[in-house]
């Protein structure tokens, strides 16, 4: 490497530059191919990491470790089956209704809108709804007609993919059952003095993570749907159930809630209030008050970074890189706290011991 001292450090640092460039774009077209087999490999993981949870309890009870995951994986499948003959065909029929009903909202929705310019030129308002109107007849039927029809694709896709999903559920055991070997494995390449801190940092950013996140959504869409039902929303379970699906990711909650009201707003204004006044304060009390007391923060990351690494994810991952996106960001900024700060990684709320 002397050859590199001749020359000056601007074009040293250009080379390397280029080299780290060169080096994302091959990892890049790397995850692109086997991106299938990622994917399998990801989800495989995240169901590993929440379902160690019931496999370490029923293990405190002395059950044989084989026999507790053997019962998880048996009752988790058992709640899957369930749910897919109860509420997928109650979703997709909600959906199709959705859909043929989106015309006659979009028109109560103009309609309101031109009622409200009509009123603000009775009093010679600066209000100009014209555009808005004409973009809401072009558009928004036509997003949202696709959007329908992307999740009854999405819907068919994933019943039609057995073999993966078959994969998966072995994947999912045999990372159960020798998970531990596995890590050992892989921490055994890293330097002595790194592995304790890297493991710790994986543990809190990645596990910690999913489960916070999981038992968030389902706290959200739980209360959602049964807020929505007791209002006598329309499409109360799909509208409840996406809101829980989008709280797995950061912001998606919120995001969500907004864009239900929105719809709702449009076959009835006063609807679509209600309905974002309660959502957000069921919003309010899980977040705030019940999901810091079962689950604490999983993150330290401010939330401009997290909008960032969601945006990054996506552009690289679709949606495997938004669900990995900010466990990554936030395990690379305990790792340069640890080298550049010497700072101990901070401790959680959930037992370490889970998947030691």
């Amino acid at each position: 490497m002397n050859w590199m001292n001749r020359f000056p450090w601007w074009i040293n640092l250009s080379l390397a530059i280029i080299l780290l460039a060169l080096d994302v774009w091959i990892i890049f077209q790397l995850f692109q191919f086997f991106h299938s087999v990622i994917a399998i490999v990801v989800i495989a993981t995240l169901l590993s990491f929440i379902l160690e949870y019931p496999v370490y309890w029923l293990h405190r009870f002395r059950v044989p470790r084989l026999q507790a995951i053997l019962l998880t994986l048996t009752v988790a499948l058992l709640l899957l089956i369930v749910l897919g003959i109860t509420l997928i065909p109650a979703l997709i029929e909600q959906i199709d209704q959705l859909a043929k009903q989106l015309p006659t909202w979009i028109q109560s929705g103009t309609q309101q809108l031109t009622l409200l310019q009509s009123w603000a030129q009775s009093r010679n308002l600066p209000v100009d709804l014209g555009k808005l109107i004409t973009r809401l007849e072009d558009r928004l039927s036509n997003q949202l007609q696709v959007l329908s029809g992307g999740v009854l694709t999405v819907l068919l896709d994933l019943v039609g993919r057995l073999l993966d999903l078959l994969i998966t559920i072995v994947l999912t055991f045999y990372l159960l059952l020798h998970g531990d070997r596995l890590w050992d494995g892989i921490f055994q390449w890293f330097p002595a003095t790194l592995q304790i801190q890297t493991r710790q940092a994986l543990k809190q950013n990645f596990h910690n993570y999913f489960v916070g996140q999981s038992t968030l959504a389902l706290l959200m869409g739980s209360a959602m749907t049964i807020s929505f039902l007791v209002l006598q929303v329309p499409f109360g379970l799909l509208f409840g159930l996406g809101i829980g699906v989008m709280a797995l990711f950061p912001f998606g909650a919120s995001l969500s809630i907004v864009t239900v009201s929105l719809l709702l707003a449009l076959q009835n204004i006063w609807l679509g209030i209600k309905v974002l006044i309660v959502a957000f304060l069921v919003d309010l009390v899980i977040e705030n008050a019940i999901a810091p007391q079962l689950i604490g923060k999983f993150t330290g990351l401010n939330p401009a970074w997290i909008l960032v690494s969601l945006l990054i994810g996506a552009k690289i991952g679709g949606i495997l890189g938004v669900i990995l996106a900010v466990p990554i960001a936030s395990f690379i900024k305990s790792m340069l706290e640890y080298f550049y700060r010497g700072n101990a990684l901070p401790q959680t709320k959930i037992n370490p011991d889970v998947i030691d």
